[in-house]
């Protein structure tokens, strides 16, 4: 039988570390990095505790440990875990209109780590999943407009591919393996700036694990199930109709390559990014007070704008998604860190009077890297006294896949990440194993953090 949900099986099947491109290899490195980096510092998080006082603990397995730690949960909950702690600052890396890796290394180090894993093969996985994820992805855009959160409708799947990789799983149970992810996608844009959005990662990260444990112990699912008129493409698509019938481009055209990977520099929506930076830049060596400011107009492309809909936000949750708080930051605050997300930063008198200044003036236009942001950006500030503030466009910023940090900035990152969790020799041993992930013969190899879940 061939089709998307059968070709995908036999891709998962077939795919061997000899024949990843070379290119990919640095790029699994970082991302392996950053969200470990990403869940030492959520780690403290009260989603974190939430999550695993209410689900993961009362399920009493010991198959792997929760976010590196010397705490041992069953896999899918060591998953969940990751999975919500890597996403929960926004912090995390993004492509592909989501957040691949706060979703596939969660699952793929759980159940690494119970499989026996070697580093090749956590790799390997990523990219497996990674690729399905993108030719999933590719074939309807901007799922956004129709409340989807991206990253766990496609997430569960992709996490599903990683782990049936893992699994060496049979091309018809790879293949039943998303289809069963496939049932467990969902996510919603109305959750999003609430604990529920960084849940999306964990629950998809959880489930496409679980999928693939279904499918190995013989569950049955439909074979086209995410071709089918009645399937995951129709149901998940914004206007009605994706692409079903393209031949699938995994194996051959390799996505990671095409579209890379964003880190972060700040723990918000890439969307309010770029506009921070370069509003930071322009105003650099001025002292703009807020009272001369009269508005400031910021172009981006309504993708964006359909997610930035906290206009005034009272909480730090609420003000990763809002560009008002963005453009307070950039002019009031001057950063826009962990400590800037603060619910009493976000509160304070003039942070909330300033919100009304700011304007959005949403474009039709999409950028081909990942249509669900506008090509450009552009902030311009008007000043009481009739001087006008102009970034000019606004293409990209450092972090980008297009202009990638160095191992110096991500080691910067890494260690603010892990300040609270690790003694700086031993961040610095973390990162260099998590640089050189491909050498481990184990995931046991990663050193266990004792001062995290100490209850």
């Amino acid at each position: 039988m061939t089709g998307l949900t059968a070709d995908l099986g036999q891709f998962l099947a077939s795919i061997k570390y000899e024949q990843l491109p070379a290119g990919a290899l640095p790029l699994v490195r970082n991302a392996f990095t950053d969200t470990i980096a990403v869940i030492m510092v959520g780690i403290t998080e009260p989603i974190v505790d939430i999550v695993r006082r209410t689900v993961v603990e009362p399920a009493a397995r010991h198959e792997a440990r929760a976010c590196l730690s010397s705490h041992y949960v069953a896999a899918p909950d060591a998953a969940l875990l990751g999975g919500t702690a890597a996403h929960t600052l926004d912090f995390d890396d993004q492509s592909l209109s989501g957040h691949p890796s706060s979703v596939l290394v969660p699952a793929i180090l759980a159940e690494g780590e119970t499989l026996g894993s070697s580093g090749r093969e956590l790799v390997t996985a990523y990219v497996a999943g990674y690729e399905v994820w993108s030719e999933l992805w590719r074939r309807d855009l901007n799922y956004h407009r129709k409340g989807w959160h991206p990253t766990s409708i496609f997430g569960v799947i992709a996490a599903a591919a990683a782990t049936a990789v893992l699994h060496r799983l049979s091309a018809e149970r790879a293949a039943a393996a998303l289809a069963i992810a496939a049932s467990h996608a969902s996510g919603l844009g109305a959750n999003f700036g609430t604990m529920t959005k960084p849940y999306h990662a964990g629950m998809a990260s959880r489930d496409g694990l679980a999928a693939t444990r279904l499918a190995a112990a013989g569950m049955t699912a439909g074979r086209d199930t995410l071709e089918n008129p009645q399937g995951f493409l129709i149901a998940m698509s914004p206007g009605g109709t994706p692409d079903r019938d393209s031949p699938v481009r995994v194996g051959k055209d390799w996505y990671l390559l095409r579209h890379g990977m964003l880190i972060k520099r700040y723990p918000a929506c890439y969307f309010i990014h770029r506009s921070f930076e370069a509003t930071v830049k322009m105003l650099a060596g001025r002292r703009i007070r807020p009272d001369d400011v009269a508005e400031i107009e910021v172009t981006m492309g309504r993708g964006q704008t359909t997610v930035l809909v906290n206009e005034r936000p009272q909480t730090g949750l609420e003000a990763k998604f809002s560009e008002q708080f963005s453009m307070a930051a950039a002019l009031i605050l001057g950063r826009m860190g962990v400590p800037e997300f603060s619910d009493a930063i976000v509160q304070r008198a003039d942070i909330q009077a300033f919100f009304p200044k700011v304007k959005l003036k949403p474009v039709d236009e999409y950028d081909a890297r990942d249509p669900v942001h506008g090509p450009t950006e552009r902030v311009v500030i008007r000043l009481k006294n009739g001087e006008v503030l102009d970034t000019g466009p606004i293409t990209t910023i450092r972090g980008h896949a297009n202009d990638p940090m160095s191992v110096e900035d991500l080691w910067a990152k890494f260690a603010e990440c892990t300040a609270q969790t690790h003694a700086e020799p031993e961040a610095r041993r973390l990162f260099k194993l998590l640089q050189s992930i491909e050498t481990l013969s184990a995931v046991r190899e990663l050193p266990t953090c004792e001062t995290i879940f100490r209850s």
